[in-house]
């Protein structure tokens, strides 16, 4: 797979935002507040608060590196880990947003050989397709965990051996990170390029986010990004052979780069609001309204009128947060690289902002 940079940490071009024009508000202070205390704990990250399309709130703590004491910057470029997905998501929609493709359309049409009947973009997009994780039976039937797997591969797992789907497809939610690999795999089909370079000519560049790439261990063995991933406290994270696989993972961004993206979300010149609608509706009649899934996002329906979508992600000793409140314009973004004090509840993020 070629037209892919090599994966450093990029730094950005502007200064680091520090907004003051929100400064005393009630959110700030409880989104400050949380933060200090969750630091004190040994929260290590950086984490990004916006109103009304104005950064409030912007901070790091603690360290890209905990050996060499490197410290983390706002451009520090974190695994995204599932926060990819509405990424892929984001690509795919806009292939259909230029006629390339249409939800409704089968995998089959992109990729002939695909072994499982009746599955639609849709379903793949909304985790309504019933297959089962890659991440499981790839452990199964890989034959050498030193060698890097690709989304390619995965496929051809599936075809050779045919995982028994854990439902029909459409017949109820179910997560799963191998609908998202195979949507990576639709978009070079349509695209007729790489992902990595797709991703980086439609929604990277055009929107500046100059900390942003996607790593794909298949293309560089050695990952050479600055912010070092820790589980288990101070142990380095496993560059897994699972890291070639990309699309329900394997970007890298900085918070001030979502910020980026997030206010480009508002922006119908480089998406369609009526597409994003359809992103942004439930497709889930089994799932309560406010805990749902649209086409990429989890949605919080509760007020119609204030949609918060969202996706966290946890990979290999990244954790990660993304939330916008869409009425009110509210942003907040997480993003860790330990497992210490880094996982969260949604519900009490949800309350800060």
């Amino acid at each position: 797979m070629g037209g892919q940079a090599a994966p450093v940490e990029l730094l950005a071009e502007e200064p680091i935002i520090d907004s003051t024009d929100y400064a005393n508000s009630e959110s700030v202070v409880r989104v400050e507040e949380f933060f200090a205390k969750k630091a004190k704990y040994g929260f290590n990250g950086t984490v990004l608060y916006s109103q009304g399309g104005e950064i409030s709130f912007s901070k790091a703590y603690g360290y890209a590196n905990l050996r060499t004491k490197d410290l983390l910057r706002m451009e520090s470029s974190f695994q995204l880990a599932s926060v990819s997905k509405p990424i892929t998501a984001l690509a795919i929609l806009k292939l259909y947003d230029g006629g390339l493709l249409k939800l409704g359309d089968s995998v089959q049409q992109f990729l002939p050989e695909f072994p499982y009947h009746g599955i639609s973009i849709r379903h793949l997009l909304s985790h309504r397709s019933g297959l089962s994780n890659y991440m499981y039976f790839s452990d199964e039937f890989w034959p050498d965990r030193e060698v890097p797997i690709t989304n390619k591969d995965v496929l051809d797992l599936m075809v050779k051996y045919t995982p028994k789907p854990y439902y029909p497809p459409d017949r109820r939610y179910n997560y799963s990170n191998t609908n998202y690999a195979i949507l990576a795999l639709i978009v070079e089909a349509v695209s007729e390029m790489s992902f990595e370079a797709f991703v980086k000519l439609n929604i990277f560049l055009p929107l500046n986010m100059s900390t942003s790439l996607i790593y794909n261990k298949s293309v560089y063995p050695d990952n050479f990004n600055q912010v070092v991933g820790y589980s288990g406290g101070r142990r380095v994270a496993e560059n897994t052979y699972l890291n070639g696989v990309v699309g329900d993972k394997g970007v890298y961004a900085s918070a001030l780069d979502l910020f980026k993206l997030d206010q480009a979300l508002y922006d119908s010149s480089f998406i369609s609001q009526a597409t994003l609608e359809e992103a942004f509706t439930l497709q889930h009649k089994d799932l309560r309204v406010w805990d749902n899934y649209g086409l990429g996002w989890r949605i919080n329906a509760k007020n119609p009128n204030n949609k918060i979508v969202y996706h966290s992600g946890w990979w290999k000793g990244f954790h990660t947060y993304f939330i916008r409140e869409l009425g009110s314009k509210k942003t907040l973004i997480i993003l860790s690289n330990t497992d210490r004090s880094s996982s969260m509840g949604i519900r009490d993020l949800l309350a800060l902002i």
